[in-house]
C-alpha cells in the first residue's frame, strides 16, 4: 500500500510539474510579446511589409516572416505527402515481409537524423546543385528549404499514416475482394477512405513539424526577410528570425519583444494546428 501511494504522488507530481512548465512558458512568451502588440498595434505587426527592427525608426511587419513560413511548410508537404503516404500504402499493403522489415527502418531513420545534418546537405550540395540546373544566383531559397523540410516530414506521415492503415479491419478487405475487386481498387475504394481520419491527422502533424522547424530554414532559406515574388527567391521564416536575431537584440528593447511578438504568432499557429489533429483523432476513434 505504501508504495502504491508513493507511486500515485510521484505520477501525480510529474503531471503538475508538466502542467506547471507549460503555462509557465506560455505565460513567459504572452508576457513579453505583449509589449509589441500595445507599441506597434497587432494588425500593423501582422500585416506589415517590412522587418526593419534597427532602424531608426524601426519597422516591426512580419508579413514577409508569415509568408515565408507558409511558403516552405506547404512546399514541404507537397513533397512529403505523396512520398510518405505512398510508402504508407507499399509498406502495408504491397510488400513482402522482408521488404517490410527492411523500408520501415529505413524511412523511420530519416527523423533519428538531426537537423543541422539536414541544413548542412542543403547548403554544401543541394542548394548549389539546383542552382546550376536552374540557373539561379542563389541556391538556398524557399525550394530548396522545402525540398529539405519535405525529406524530413516524410517519416511523420508515413509512420501514422501505415498504423491508420493498418488499423482498417481485416472484414473490409475480404468483402472487397469477395465483391470481385482486385488490389488496387480495394486500396483506393475501401482502405484509403476508411483510414482518412489518420492520414489527415498525419498530414497535420506533419504541418506543424515543418513549420516549427529552425536549423534548415535558418541554413538553408536565404535568410531574406522581404515578400518573394517566387518559390526560387530566398526567405527567412518566422523561426529563423528569432534563432537567428535573439542573440542581438537588446533584452527589454522593441526589437526583444518583437521577436517575443513573432513566437506568440507561431504558438497560435502550431496551437490551433495541433487542436486540429486531436479533433482528428478523436473523430478516427470514434468519440464526440
Amino acid at each position: 500500500m505504501l508504495k502504491e501511494k508513493i507511486f500515485k504522488y510521484l505520477t501525480e507530481a510529474a503531471a503538475l510539474c508538466s502542467i506547471i512548465f507549460l503555462f509557465g512558458i506560455i505565460f513567459s512568451v504572452f508576457k513579453e510579446g505583449y509589449v509589441i502588440f500595445s507599441e506597434v498595434g497587432f494588425l500593423k505587426f501582422i500585416f506589415g511589409k517590412s522587418w526593419h527592427p534597427v532602424y531608426s525608426p524601426p519597422e516591426f511587419g512580419i508579413l514577409g516572416l508569415i509568408v515565408g513560413s507558409v511558403i516552405v511548410t506547404f512546399g514541404a508537404l507537397i513533397i512529403s505527402v505523396p512520398l510518405g503516404l505512398g510508402s504508407a500504402i507499399y509498406i502495408s499493403e504491397l510488400s513482402y515481409p522482408k521488404a517490410k522489415e527492411v523500408l520501415k527502418p529505413i524511412i523511420e531513420l530519416l527523423a533519428g537524423i538531426p537537423s543541422v545534418i539536414y541544413g548542412l546537405f542543403g547548403m554544401a550540395f543541394l542548394g548549389p546543385f539546383l542552382a546550376r540546373i536552374f540557373g539561379l544566383e542563389v541556391g538556398l531559397n524557399a525550394f530548396t528549404a522545402s525540398i529539405i523540410l519535405g525529406i524530413m516530414v516524410i517519416p511523420i506521415i508515413s509512420s501514422i499514416s501505415e498504423d491508420a492503415i493498418n488499423a482498417v479491419p481485416k472484414d473490409l478487405r475480404e468483402a472487397s475482394f469477395a465483391l470481385g475487386a482486385n488490389k488496387w481498387e480495394t486500396i483506393i475504394h475501401i482502405i484509403l477512405p476508411a483510414a482518412k481520419s489518420g492520414i489527415i491527422a498525419s498530414i497535420v502533424l506533419g504541418f506543424g513539424r515543418a513549420i516549427g522547424e529552425t536549423m534548415v530554414v535558418l541554413m538553408v532559406a536565404g535568410g531574406s526577410a522581404k515578400i518573394p515574388h517566387s518559390i526560387f527567391q530566398p526567405v527567412r521564416p518566422m523561426t529563423s528570425t528569432i534563432a537567428a536575431e535573439m542573440g542581438e537584440a537588446t533584452v527589454g528593447s522593441l526589437h526583444f519583444h518583437a521577436l517575443f511578438g513573432i513566437a506568440i504568432v507561431l504558438f497560435l499557429i502550431t496551437f490551433f494546428s495541433n487542436l486540429l489533429t486531436e479533433w482528428v483523432i478523436r473523430k478516427a476513434k470514434g468519440k464526440k
